[in-house]
């Protein structure tokens, strides 16, 4: 059994981040969820099981999920009925958000005939890397709580060689105009699924270095909650995107303070990608309204020769103001170094699309 939420011999700044005394605040959130937790289960609430999509290699498979309560008499079947019901219909992104979890709670995980027992952290959540012997390509695993089981997707990377695309969610694949707290909080807990945007082109441009680069993995990577995984997985498919594990976070209070880095999360997340794909060059994909330049920056020079391509949407005016406060974007400071990757820009997938056939990335059709 291997710790959740932990890789063997990851020792970053998430490992850093445990303490033995947590933030007030986590204390605060654990004692109003055992209290919500105690008098569900007093109405007859059960254990369920939300899986996401997990990703691994030859001999290894990283499973996530989260177990939550759910009322009476729900089975797996209809969860998955109610999921496919939501892809149907205009659904307010605050039900996302009415959910509490099973603190601590142990699993079952069943993958390619072996049973692995885990456990979730204090939110529910379970993170876990198992070993696995998988067929490159997408594969399931099993997971079971009590008796809700289900079955998650996982992503297993071929060995070898090759490349790897990383793309970011707000305002790259998705006009959001985030972090402006208002606006925000709109978008996310009041606008529904069907109302959210595709960014023009950019749907388009994955599926093009996707033929490109037959078999090669995608992520997306962004600093949303898990909570509304379900739907930007929905987003992404109604958009034409390609499948690809969502590498999101939590959004509530952490042993160390009120809230988690956005920034933090996502150099982590990258730095572990490359560190468990260590063959893998990869293609970076975001937005210059916020942190995108700078992160992938940073994990250029920290890793020479490792990441090829970074792409970058340039948000309009409007759309910085909304992002952050001003018309221009976020300054950036580029330092020459050996193994730099190619960068280009563009306002849309469609303007990236040519940057890159100009920088001799992509292919003209």
């Amino acid at each position: 059994m291997t710790e959740a939420g932990r890789a063997p011999g990851d020792h970053g700044p998430a490992a850093a981040a445990h303490t033995s005394r947590p933030h007030v605040g986590a204390r605060l959130e654990d004692r109003a969820y055992a209290l919500l937790a105690r008098r569900l289960a007093r109405r007859g609430w059960v254990p369920r099981i939300e899986p996401y999509a997990g990703y691994g290699a030859p001999g290894w498979v990283r499973v996530m999920a989260r177990a939550v309560l759910a009322p009476p008499g729900t089975s797996s079947a209809q969860v998955a009925e109610e999921d496919a019901a939501s892809a149907r219909r205009a659904v307010r992104g605050w039900r996302s958000f009415l959910t509490v979890p099973v603190a601590h709670a142990a699993l079952r995980v069943e993958v390619a005939g072996r049973e692995h027992d885990v456990r979730a952290d204090r939110g529910g959540y379970v993170d876990a890397v198992l070993e696995a012997d998988l067929d490159p390509g997408w594969g399931e695993v099993g997971l079971s709580l009590g008796g809700s089981a289900v079955r998650a997707p996982v992503l297993v990377v071929p060995p070898g060689p090759g490349v790897a695309l990383v793309s970011d969610v707000d305002d790259t694949a998705m006009v959001t105009a985030l972090p402006r707290p208002l606006l925000a909080a709109w978008n996310t807990l009041v606008l529904h699924e069907y109302a959210r945007r595709p960014v023009p082109g950019m749907a388009g441009l994955y599926r093009r270095w996707l033929a490109a680069n037959p078999g090669a993995p995608t992520f997306y990577l962004s600093t949303g909650a898990w909570n509304v995984a379900p739907a930007l997985r929905r987003f992404l498919e109604r958009a034409g995107c390609p499948l690809g594990p969502l590498l999101l976070t939590d959004w509530g209070p952490t042993n160390t303070g009120w809230f988690r880095s956005g920034r933090e999360h996502k150099l982590t997340t990258l730095r572990r990608l490359l560190r468990e794909f260590p063959e893998r060059r990869w293609v970076l994909v975001g937005d210059d309204g916020q942190h995108d330049p700078q992160i992938y920056a940073q994990i250029a020079e920290e890793h020479p020769g490792r990441v090829a391509v970074v792409a970058i949407r340039q948000l309009s005016p409007a759309e910085q103001v909304l992002a952050h406060g001003t018309p221009s974007a976020p300054r950036e400071q580029q330092r020459a170094h050996p193994g730099a990757p190619v960068v280009v820009r563009g306002a849309d997938g469609n303007a990236l699309a040519l940057a890159l056939i100009d920088a001799g990335v992509l292919r003209t059709p």
